[in-house]
């Protein structure tokens, strides 16, 4: 009798550890999804890089990216909560279906990580190929104040391997900047590093995650079974 009831308490005290330890867990998974999202709307509204991306036929790669991002921390923020709500009801279900959603979150983290991995020098292609038809297009006021708003936002000028001759580049104050297809790759390179850093970052938290919930639901499966 002492003996059940020793290893009763034990368990009860075990399980009411991980259920703090997964609540706190999915408290900062919650801000973890503010931050991403906050994170993501920067990287979407951020003046430079929209500048740089403006008009009808500037890629839209660039913000695909960003979108997973956003979609990501709005999914968190919701599965957070609901992660909470399982660990201090102790559901089993609901626990379940919380390590299912993450590892669903997992997989796509993964899937768009890969992706971005991949497409990353094409994202920068894209955008030095719409600089370059606009700097080159030199009978075009659009293209002209195109070529414009990257020379002023990237703080440089023209490209070395331009065969046509633009004016845009002649002056003193443009002698010694840097080449705009350099600068292209230096700005888009920082943010997609970001957008990796977090995708990191996320998969981490997730992991742990996973781990804190199934503990959860064989604690609680465990001590139902010695009741």
């Amino acid at each position: 009798m002492d003996k059940s009831g020793g290893t009763m308490s034990k368990v009860q005290g075990g399980m009411k550890c991980v259920k703090y330890l997964l609540f706190i867990f999915n408290f900062i998974f919650w801000l973890s999804g503010l931050l991403v999202l906050a994170v993501g709307l920067w990287l979407r509204f951020d003046p430079e890089t929209v500048e740089l991306l403006t008009g009808n036929e500037a890629p839209d790669s660039f913000f695909i990216a960003v979108y997973i991002l956003l979609g990501a921390g709005g999914l968190m923020m919701i599965v957070g909560f609901f992660g909470c709500f399982g660990a201090v009801r102790e559901s089993q279900c609901l626990l379940a279906s919380f390590f299912a959603c993450l590892l669903i979150i997992f997989g796509a983290e993964v899937a768009a990580g890969v992706f971005g991995f991949l497409n990353k020098e094409q994202i920068v292609e894209e955008v030095q190929k719409f600089y370059s038809s606009s700097f080159n297009d030199v009978t075009s006021p659009n293209g002209t104040a195109i070529a414009l708003i990257y020379h002023k936002t990237l703080n440089c000028c023209g490209t070395s391997q331009s065969d046509v001759t633009n004016t845009q580049c002649e002056d003193d104050s443009s002698q010694g900047k840097q080449d705009c297809l350099a600068a292209i790759t230096n700005f888009f390179n920082d943010k997609l590093y970001i957008i990796g850093y977090i995708g990191i970052g996320i998969a981490g938290v997730m992991i742990m995650g996973m781990i804190f919930s199934m503990v959860l639901c064989c604690a609680i499966r465990n001590s139902r079974e010695v009741i």
